[in-house]
């Protein structure tokens, strides 16, 4: 079964488009990163998915319903950035006010277990830090024990390992059959955790596959090296050189022939501690949502 349907959508505000002719379909089942840069319309699909919008053209499906049907049998619910907390209760009032707005719930003990806040029960909301918030908009979205979950950028606020334990329910959840559709800014999240990855930019979906297949559309390799007087006209300049960056005293090179750079490096500059890596779902990112196609394998599809 389809968790998620959409068909050819589009959403416009004024002269924008901020969603162009998107189709996207997820199985039941499956953990999904939603990716893209700032503006490239993630938002406004996930806000479409959730009836917070309305499409100009197009379909939204949630497991064959229509987001208002799939939201009222408590069937989808979403983590969300920023709102929907009162700072003036406690934690666990939250979770049972909003418990009480459903037919049916999971027990709030439960829900508070599964995010690893009970132990904040009794603490102010407005006292909590934002990756605690974060995990009591967790809690409440789990209340409806929902088939699909929505997530945007649920690790935001969360120390390294706070977004570790996250992760680790989530996972949890999935393995119970819940679908999960997440958009995040910490590619290692979608890399470590993501059955599939789904790249948008500009509206449009430009890569879907698995990690492996989205880290084979950014060729070549990446050279790093500490390098302070390089000279970045000339590294641009040598065979298979794509892409050439200073951060600091070290300069990182994309290119298709590591050796000529590495050669160079060693034997033509003052470099040292030169490392060779094949390229990674960050590279991969970049390539295909900057729109510059010479960072990406030409013609291929994930």
């Amino acid at each position: 079964m389809l968790a998620i349907d959409l068909q050819n959508l589009t959403k416009r505000y004024g002269a924008v488009i901020a969603v162009n002719d998107l189709t996207l379909r997820v199985t039941a089942g499956e953990i999904v990163a939603f990716l893209g840069p700032n503006g490239a319309g993630k938002t406004t699909t996930i806000d479409m998915m959730l009836g917070l919008a309305r499409p100009n053209s197009g379909s939204v499906s949630i497991y064959g319903k229509t987001p208002a049907a799939a939201i009222a049998r408590g069937e989808i619910a979403a983590v969300m950035q920023t709102g929907g907390l009162l700072k003036d209760f406690t934690v666990s009032e939250t979770v049972e006010y909003t418990a009480s707005l459903y037919p049916q719930s999971r027990p709030v003990v439960e829900v508070l277990d599964r995010a690893g806040i009970r132990g904040i029960a009794d603490r102010r909301v407005g006292k909590c830090s934002g990756g605690e918030q974060q995990r009591l908009r967790f809690a409440m979205a789990l209340l409806s024990d929902p088939r699909l979950l929505i997530l945007d950028e649920p690790t935001t606020g969360m120390d390294v390992e706070g977004r570790r334990e996250f992760w680790q329910a989530i996972r949890e959840d999935a393995t119970r059959g819940r679908t999960i559709l997440f958009a995040t800014h910490y590619l290692d999240e979608a890399d470590a955790y993501a059955d599939r990855i789904v790249l948008i930019r500009e509206g449009s979906i430009v890569a879907d596959g698995t990690t492996a297949e989205i880290k084979n559309l950014a060729s070549g390799r990446r050279v790093r090296a500490t390098l302070d007087d390089a000279d970045l006209a000339v590294l641009g300049a040598l065979d298979g050189v794509i892409a050439v960056e200073q951060r600091g005293d070290s300069v990182f090179i994309n290119c298709s022939n590591s050796d000529v750079v590495a050669r160079y490096l060693l034997t033509s500059t003052s470099a040292r501690d030169v490392e060779i890596s094949s390229q990674n779902l960050e590279a991969a990112f970049v390539a295909l949502t900057s729109g510059d196609t010479s960072l990406a394998t030409a013609g291929q599809t994930a």
